[in-house]
């Protein structure tokens, strides 16, 4: 008679794991990205706003003179020049000559109002924002001309008084105006979806 072998049936004991599986955690892991992403959005629509305002404001003191920067009757409806009063007192750097020969010149008035404008409701609405970077970037490097902050004397001796040598507020809205653009700020609290759905702005992505 032969004998067979008969398996032994082992019994295994499996402690509970402490781990969490990963399905658990990733839907936790895409709420908070999402909610990341959602404030972060909030936040750039925040800074496109305010940085529209500065701009916007600018323009309607020195259109209307309402006694903060331009001084009442003053205005550029009443006759005042909003470049004048700026580049005829430029008293450093490289370009101190060109700049008191643009003040007070229509043309620049004109260049100048009109930027101020453009870029401050490109901003507010959230429309054009590659073009309002690219014009107040240029705006901005030729204010940061016009100061001039690596000067530590004016073109009379005095102390200009530069804080630092570099970095200014004007070079702080260039770099804000770039990266509103460069992450596309204007599709919340703004126009920027509807905007960059039309067939033109479509046709040419410069425009968004």
């Amino acid at each position: 008679m032969a004998v067979h072998d008969q398996p032994h049936r082992h019994v295994r004991f499996h402690l509970p794991s402490m781990r969490r599986p990963t399905t658990t955690q990733r839907p936790a892991d895409e709420t908070n990205a999402v909610a990341l992403t959602a404030t972060s959005a909030h936040v750039l629509a925040g800074l496109r706003v305010l940085t529209g305002f500065v701009f916007l404001w600018a323009f309607l003191d020195k259109t209307f003179g309402f006694g903060y920067a331009t001084p009442s009757g003053k205005g550029w409806i009443d006759g005042g020049s909003p470049t004048k009063g700026f580049l005829s007192s430029v008293a450093a750097g490289p370009m101190e000559s060109t700049f008191h020969d643009w003040a007070g010149a229509g043309w620049a008035d004109w260049l100048f109002m009109l930027g101020l404008l453009g870029i401050g409701l490109a901003l507010v609405s959230g429309i054009a924002l590659r073009l309002a970077a690219v014009a107040g970037s240029a705006m901005m490097a030729l204010m940061w001309i016009a100061e001039w902050p690596p000067a530590k004397h004016l073109s009379d001796g005095s102390l200009s008084m530069s804080t630092n040598p570099f970095a200014d507020y004007h070079l702080v809205y260039a770099v804000v105006l770039i990266a509103l653009a460069a992450v596309g700020a204007g599709a919340t609290w703004g126009l920027g979806r509807a905007w960059a759905r039309l067939p033109f702005v479509s046709r040419n992505r410069w425009l968004l």
